[in-house]
């Protein structure tokens, strides 16, 4: 149903909406051709309101910034002031986003003014919401791979200030018999308990902090910034996103993401790596009806360690795999997900400061990707 749908929406953009442009643009290059179909599959215009009054910047000229927003992450731009020279100078270009003269073109500060418009109004994450339920509303998606990525962001560190009580501390050490000590649930113990969604992502730090993970080669990298948290489905499709602190361990942010995805597409496996081995994700994915596949995290437990390391040479010898690890090998979808939105549409070049303009920033960027992938569905 999905690659039908997509299939008559890219012969209306080949046989009709191509050679109408192309008679008043001239030829269209290959990039212009994405940039077109991107934009036709995102329908931007369909959020604005055209009948509004009072004061502000008309919708018309908003529609043609977020369109350009849009084109500045296929294009993958670094800055505003970029993305301006090229309207300046690119007929067409010009004309896809939406300006017909040179003069039509607002000044930076405008482009500026609309994008904190777009962050506060979370308009980019608002219609990739809507795209990925319009698209996937008769689908099942088999796989949804987990994972988070480091943003590099130039801002400064955001100290947090101290969450210390002003009840007494008791004394260090083992409690007195019959004393009993209160624990404080874990996060991942409230999101198990029965909260909303809004709690849960009203919990999670958002502030700029440093940031450490080891990378797949077992080495310790380290950055000032954010952690991007994504479900992706087969075929690339990015289907919810999270920003965080970069501090921020990836297993808090699983339970979040999973209802997250379940309001949007219907799944039957979830994939992770060992970061999210923890019993709380595996009871949360099984009540929502889907299977958990998660690698093992042996932690400290060195006959566990052992017995995996056996297991793994066991199968090696024989040439079998077992069917979830056959399953687990999809989680890479994510990894490429990640790849693409870095190198091809603007997840390096973060030129904004905080959490919601960052957020905006990669979603426009995650909007693209989306488009364009559903085209590769079908091309």
């Amino acid at each position: 149903m999905l690659r039908d749908n997509l299939s008559q929406v890219w012969l209306q953009i080949q046989e009709n909406l191509f050679p109408w442009l192309e008679e008043g643009l001239g030829e269209l290059s290959e990039k212009q051709q994405q940039l077109i179909s991107i934009l036709e599959i995102l329908q931007v215009e369909s959020y604005f309101y055209y009948g509004q009054s009072g004061v502000g910047r008309p919708a018309e000229d908003r529609v043609a910034i977020a369109r350009a927003y849009v084109a500045k992450s296929v294009y993958n731009l670094p800055t505003t002031r970029m993305l301006i020279d090229r309207l300046h100078c690119d007929i067409k270009f010009r004309r896809i986003c939406g300006w017909e003269r040179k003069q039509d073109i607002p000044e930076e500060w405008t482009f500026s003014r609309s994008f904190k418009e777009f962050s506060e109004t979370h308009l980019p994450e608002y219609i990739h919401k809507n795209l990925i339920k319009k698209s996937y509303k008769e689908e099942i998606v088999g796989h949804i791979s987990r994972d988070s990525t480091a943003i590099e962001a130039r801002e400064k560190v955001v100290k947090q200030p101290s969450t210390s009580t002003n009840k007494p501390k008791r004394k260090v050490g083992r409690p007195k018999k019959g004393e009993e000590v209160a624990k404080e649930p874990s996060r991942l113990e409230k999101q198990v308990s029965g909260i909303s969604l809004k709690t849960m992502l009203k919990d999670l730090p958002t502030h700029c902090d440093v940031g450490r993970k080891k990378n797949s080669k077992g080495v310790t990298t380290q950055w000032i910034g954010y952690k991007l948290h994504l479900d992706a489905a087969d075929g690339g499709i990015p289907i919810s996103c999270m920003l965080t602190s970069a501090s921020m361990h990836d297993s808090q942010a699983a339970i979040p993401m999973a209802e997250m995805s379940n309001q949007r597409v219907t799944s039957l496996y979830d994939l992770m790596d060992s970061a999210y081995d923890s019993p709380q994700i595996h009871t949360h994915s099984k009540k929502l009806g889907h299977v958990p596949i998660i690698d093992t995290n042996p932690r400290r437990n060195t006959v566990l360690k052992e017995r995996i390391k056996q297991e793994n040479k066991s199968t090696e010898v024989i040439n079998y795999e077992f069917p979830k690890d056959v399953r687990y090998k999809e989680r890479s979808t994510v990894e490429r997900v990640y790849g693409r939105l870095k190198d091809e549409f603007g997840g390096r070049m973060v030129r904004v400061r905080g959490h919601q303009k960052v957020m905006c920033h990669l979603m426009f960027g995650v909007l693209a990707l989306t488009a364009d992938q559903f085209l590769k569905l079908v091309t």
